[in-house]
């Protein structure tokens, strides 16, 4: 039998056909494994895209097909990918979702550039993304494809973000942006304008932070979900957290810092087994994004956040490196906070940093009280899973040495410690005559606990008032224990003043010192805060904040209630009180008096906040 001849469908039918096609169904992650490729020139790793390589970024790409989203930030270090996100959006918009898109760049320049040598190429790479890419028709700034078009401008331009409507706004490295001026608007708010023709628009913001008062930084603050990657422990299998702080390396100083960081590693904060860069890769593929913070119950505005420890192209030796070799020398530092650790960067008038705590070692060993003091003291720093506890010594012009310190399990602990003796090389025996327990968190178990050890244990709560470093108010809750009994009401950061002026100042007498043999985790928590200036209400105030976000700062807030305490019991006018004692009375006897004066009388007491 002859063959029937098959007509062949015209061309034009062809490509009708086959634009009427239904889009796959497929997330932005699944579509980038299926049609994404990786340019030899711009990739570590050319070829097919493979989500297993970068895990974080699968919930952050899917979160674009999450119809109650409006706004996506993500707030991120270098080296973990993330200019791969804006890419993997754009391919997917394009053969998924065609609609009018723009991304800003922070000039034309650098947007022309990425034009030509990261997204053109990736549409020449993929097959399918070259069908639908109308080179002939498009120009560095401005990309044709069905049904749809790519514009490609800098923040530098307020014209071009002024003239076109779209649904898809993809801001890249926001920080880099220009500010507002007196002629023009924020680039920002200009772009977003575009948006208002589509109410189903979509806006991805990133970038490396800067400072506080950064556009990535105030999206974080704005965001309603606020996201961080936990991935969990090969020894003890708990999600954690990967922290900076928990890279370790030796202390010898013998070697080099170069040569020490060769040997870093992780240390697990949940059971304190090492990490190395080996297992890594699998805690990061069984890694999940979870919330830390939440404002609203129907978020529209979802923020990632993550640091360069994530990274599987980074070292923990090599973070450790670029800490060692930046640390003092603060415009490098800077760019370490910035672009590894993903941290706003804070300068500031009042200064202080760990060298500056190991110099105010004395020879004075832990737990023995200096001949000179005449008070001892307590600040405990309650936390969900432990407490921290700081014992400082007190003598006239206010003195003061750090006798003992540590984190315990429980109250149990704490009462134990603060009704231990401690002795001056002499002999002479000294107590705890008062300690300040932070009622903030877990504030019946502390009302509780204070009842019970009413001789010395005091509840303390930060307000902040800016008037007066402390007030003596009232425990009014009438269902507690401790009902009428004494809180300290404090301004921490009046006390963080002092902390920070007197720890300047030369060992001697007015000084902040330390025993002997200090170590590092408790110099880096006391001088993990530092003061900034901030606008509120329209007008500069300044205020201590974490270096860090993720800087552990409890030995600092036990600082703080020492010096409350110490100041509650007079330690201002030790020096006028010891003239008018007389020689022969033991010093421990009139702080007791003292104590139980003003513990056990509440006329003088102010109604609680």
């Amino acid at each position: 039998m002859p063959k029937r001849n098959k007509h062949k469908l015209p061309e034009f039918i062809k490509k009708a056909l086959q634009f009427l096609k239904a889009p796959e169904n497929l997330t932005v992650s699944e579509w980038a494994e299926k049609y994404r490729k990786l340019d030899v020139k711009t990739s570590a790793i050319p070829g097919p895209w493979r989500n297993e390589m970068t895990p974080y970024l699968v919930e952050i790409m899917d979160e674009f097909n999450n119809p109650d989203t409006e706004e996506i930030v993500f707030v991120k270090p270098t080296q973990v990918g993330g200019t791969e996100v804006l890419l993997n959006v754009i391919g997917y918009v394009v053969m998924q979702d065609p609609n009018p898109a723009m991304v800003v760049y922070p000039t034309d320049d650098l947007a022309e550039s990425i034009s030509e040598n990261r997204i053109q190429p990736m549409f020449q790479l993929s097959q399918e993304l070259n069908k639908r890419f109308k080179k002939n028709e498009s120009n560095r700034s401005e990309l044709q494809f069905d049904g749809m078009y790519l514009s490609l401008t800098g923040a530098n331009s307020p014209s071009s973000l002024s003239s076109k409507a779209i649904r898809y706004l993809l801001l890249d490295e926001v920080d880099k942006y220009p500010g507002a001026s007196k002629k023009e608007a924020d680039p920002i708010k200009l772009a977003r304008e575009r948006t208002k023709t589509f109410p189903n628009s979509k806006l991805f913001i990133t970038s490396t932070p800067t400072v506080r008062t950064g556009h990535i930084n105030k999206a974080k603050e704005t965001s309603d979900v606020i996201k961080h990657y936990f991935v969990p422990c090969v020894h003890c299998s708990e999600f954690i957290e990967l922290k900076f702080q928990q890279i370790r390396w030796p202390k010898e100083e013998s070697m080099s810092e170069v040569d020490r960081a060769e040997f870093a590693n992780y240390v697990c904060q949940e059971c304190g087994c090492v990490i190395t860069d080996q297992h890594k890769m699998q805690m990061i593929k069984q890694g999940k994004w979870q919330v830390v913070q939440q404002r609203t119950q129907y978020p529209r505005k979802v923020c990632y956040w993550m640091n360069t420890l994530y990274s599987p192209f980074v070292t923990f030796g090599e973070i450790a490196k670029e800490f060692l070799t930046t640390k003092n020398d603060p415009e490098s530092f800077q760019n370490f906070t910035n672009s590894w650790l993903a941290e706003v960067w804070e300068d500031t008038k009042l200064k202080t940093n760990a060298d500056m705590v190991k110099e105010r070692q004395t020879d004075i060993p832990e737990f023995t009280v200096p001949e000179w003091a005449e008070l001892l003291t307590a600040g405990v720093d309650v936390q969900e899973t432990s407490l921290y506890y700081t014992i400082r010594a007190w003598g006239k012009y206010m003195t003061s040495q750090l006798v003992a310190k540590g984190q315990v399990s429980s109250f149990t602990d704490i009462e134990n410690i603060m009704n231990a003796e401690f002795y001056k090389e002499n002999g002479e025996r000294m107590i705890v005559n008062a300690a300040g327990i932070d009622s903030g968190d877990q504030t019946d178990e502390v009302y509780d606990f204070c009842a019970r050890n009413s001789g010395w244990a005091i509840p303390i709560k930060g307000v902040g008032d800016g008037l007066h470093h402390f007030r003596i108010s009232m425990v009014n809750r009438t269902t507690s224990s401790a009902h009428g009994m004494q809180l300290i009401l404090i301004d921490g950061g009046k006390y963080k003043d002092m902390i920070a002026s007197r720890m300047k100042k030369k060992n001697g007498t007015g000084s902040w010192m330390v025993y002997k043999g200090i170590d590092d985790d408790y110099a880096e928590q006391v001088t993990a805060e530092h003061k900034v200036n901030e606008k509120r209400s329209g007008r500069t105030v300044s205020i201590w904040v974490k270096k860090t976000s993720h800087a552990d700062n409890h030995y600092l807030d036990c600082e703080v209630y020492d010096f409350a305490m110490a100041d509650v019991l007079g330690v201002r006018t030790l020096h006028l009180l010891q003239e008018e004692t007389p020689p022969e009375a033991n010093v421990n006897e009139v702080a007791e008096e003292f104590n139980n004066d003003w513990l056990g009388g509440n006329k003088k007491w102010l109604d609680e906040f």
